[in-house]
């Protein structure tokens, strides 16, 4: 458990360097994060290199006793390289190039950045991989932001027909798998194939979900570039990553193989003005960020990281990129802190040391003000450290791994091929994973996310959203795992190359739930269709309301379905055979809730009612308690002597920290 923080020595006069320093260590700072931006002060003329000024930032902030994370900068081709390589900028679905003026302004595909990134990362590497001072590394920042994942290039092009020769081997067998007979779309050879984009109506949805592989493998291989040569020439030293909040549009899964550390960029306030919430839920949480938010993007990174977790870039305050910008509620600093820490976090590292005055982020706030005075953040950063100590002290095991009952499976393909095949506008996967993950810690249960080809022994309960493509062994490994399974619907609805499963949904899963989807509709926003669980006694006729989509589904011949709800016309709603529950739509959260509730329980789970304020996440012999609401909580059951932070009254935004019995 430690912190960090982002720091930029190019923005700032060197006279300051050493003040930075001295007050970063004393603020209880550990890491220092540098130089993913900085290319055009590396190299500022092709092949000729400044390190003078790199080399003297990172000995004085070694001096101080901080460990710098050291990154590419990769993120920001410098305009000289632009001029020369026109054809690095990505290319947009209009068909024009993305220009140079901000950041990320480069393609995957393109050989000419492949090259100068190999380039800029192995002068980088060479000179500081045995630096002292120099205890980690991040490739690039943030691959992907600004929709720079897929990119129609020439190079995206021709790279993308290399991919599919791999893929399927012959056109033919490409053909048969996507449908091309539809439509007059048949191939005759892989040169024939462009990009699915720019076509008159819907482009071939088997075609564009292997676009969207594609881009993503491209992330993959450039990142494991930049992992090889800083492995090469800085062995040892930890490689990270910073990924985004709630970012689907490539796997991380296939990137954070390759890397010692997944980290995410944590942003609360901003992401719930950007996401899908409603007008009341970001009003009420307008300060303080919706209380599942950052925990469900802890448990991601946590689930695809080798080591624990980091928050590479922890919001301070107000930041400048949503619509509207709130300050953050006074405490909720601190709270987010510790929350990523009781998720598994080894680093909490704040963004940024002093806001800066000028260019684009200039109303992003950092742990200092502009004029170098300690900001509300600053105090709060300065307030964790010191209670990191107590932590450490009261408890050797407050490091100790998560040890979850509960396993989400969550699936960056699943978001793409909903978002080609939605079917319904607004079936966003995302946010029927986060609503599921967030009925889940409502009842108070510590959840893993992991991949749908993650080892499954030892849950009690597995909960799948809805999950189209299903491997063939996935029944097996779920059955195999003894655990109550919770399906979504859409779950095994279609083939890998996107077609409909020839036994009908839910596909694969036939084997181990006896279940026909015949039919499906989806409904709009302000359509809702009641469900009525079997043995209700409520009066109004309705236990709950199902959204967005509803599966029509009926049983086996050779075997029966315990119906355990119903929609109002009387087809099945909810589903049980064995361990195996059938979700036919998205519940509201009265229903998903209870629904939830009822299954742990069955799964031999404890459950909490604690609403949705309240969170409480386990680690080790440690129980950490969170209040997003505002008003105190108050701890039954807890000696006053178990505390280590805080008490039994949690404050509005406050945070308290006991030792389990």
């Amino acid at each position: 458990m430690r912190l960090g923080v982002c720091y930029y020595p190019e923005h700032w006069p060197e006279s300051m360097w050493e003040d930075d320093a001295r007050r970063m260590k004393a603020l209880g700072i550990e890491q220092v994060r540098i130089a993913e931006f900085a290319w055009s002060r590396i190299e500022p003329t092709p092949g000729e290199y400044d390190w003078g000024w790199l080399d003297r930032s990172i000995d004085v902030l070694g001096a101080a006793g901080l460990q710098v994370v050291m990154c590419t900068p990769t993120a920001t081709p410098p305009k000289w390289l632009i001029d020369r390589h026109p054809d690095i900028l990505p290319i947009g679905a209009d068909g024009r190039a993305r220009a140079f003026g901000s950041r990320r302004h480069y393609d995957f595909s393109s050989p000419a950045y492949f090259a100068a990134s190999q380039r800029i990362c192995t002068a980088v590497a060479e000179r500081y991989g045995k630096h002292p001072a120099v205890a980690y590394w991040q490739t690039d920042n943030e691959f992907g932001c600004h929709h720079t994942v897929v990119s129609y290039s020439p190079a995206a092009v021709g790279r993308f027909r290399e991919w599919l020769k791999a893929r399927y081997q012959t056109v033919d067998a490409l053909n048969r798998a996507w449908g091309t007979v539809f439509w007059s779309m048949e191939y005759r050879s892989f040169d024939e194939i462009d990009a699915p984009v720019a076509t008159v109506t819907e482009a071939h949805p088997s075609h564009r979900l292997d676009y969207r592989r594609f881009a993503s493998d491209e992330v993959a291989r450039y990142n494991r570039m930049q992992v090889e040569i800083i492995r090469a020439h800085s062995p040892g030293r930890p490689v990270a990553h910073n990924f985004m909040q709630l970012f689907t549009e490539f796997d991380h899964y296939k990137v954070s193989a390759d890397l010692d550390v997944a980290a995410w960029d944590s942003y609360p306030l901003g992401a719930l003005e950007e996401q899908w919430f409603a007008p009341e839920i970001k009003a009420r949480w307008l300060r303080s960020g919706h209380p599942d938010f950052a925990s469900f993007n802890h448990d991601v990174y946590r689930g695809m990281s080798k080591l624990p977790f980091w928050v590479m870039e922890q919001q301070p305050g107000p930041v400048n990129w949503a619509q509207w910008n709130p300050a953050p509620l006074p405490g909720m600093v601190r709270l987010w802190s510790w929350e990523a820490f009781a998720h598994g976090a080894g680093c909490v590292s704040y963004f940024r040391w002093r806001q800066a005055p000028f260019a684009q982020e200039q109303m992003h706030a950092g742990l200092n003000t502009p004029d170098n005075r300690l900001d509300v953040g600053g105090n709060e950063a300065a307030q964790v450290a010191g209670e990191i100590g107590k932590v450490l002290a009261a408890n050797a095991d407050a490091n100790a791994a998560i040890r979850s009952k509960v396993a989400l499976v969550y699936d960056y393909e699943a978001k793409w091929l909903f978002e080609i095949h939605p079917q319904g506008a607004d079936f966003h996967y995302p946010r029927f994973a986060f609503e599921y993950y967030s009925a889940l810690r409502s009842l108070g249960l510590d959840v893993d996310i992991v991949p749908v080809d993650a080892p499954l022994d030892g849950y009690s309960l597995i909960v799948v959203p809805p999950l189209p493509v299903v491997p063939a062994d996935f029944g097996a490994r779920l059955a195999d795992s003894g655990a109550q399974v919770v399906l979504g619907p859409r779950t095994g609805s279609k083939t890998a190359d996107l077609q409909i499963p020839a036994n009908l949904p839910p596909g694969a899963l036939a084997s181990v739930l006896p279940l026909r989807v015949w039919r499906v509709e989806s409904m709009r926003p302000n359509v809702t269709e009641a469900v009525r669980l079997e043995d209700s006694q409520d009066a109004s006729g309705a236990d709950g309301f199902a959204r967005h989509w509803r599966d029509f589904i009926e049983g086996d011949a050779a075997a029966s379905l315990d119906v355990r709800a119903r929609f109002a016309d009387g087809h099945p709603a909810y589903v049980r055979s064995g361990a195996f529950h059938y979700l036919a739509s998205l519940f509201d959260d009265a229903l998903t809730g209870p629904l939830f509730g009822l299954i742990a329980r069955e799964a031999g789970l404890g459950t909490l009612p604690l609403g949705d304020s309240v969170r409480i996440s386990r680690r080790g012999a440690l129980t950490y308690v969170f209040n997003y609401g505002h008003e105190t909580h108050t701890l039954t059951e807890v000696a006053d002597d178990a505390f280590v932070i805080g008490s039994r009254a949690v404050e509005p935004q406050g945070v308290s920290v006991y030792q389990s019995t």
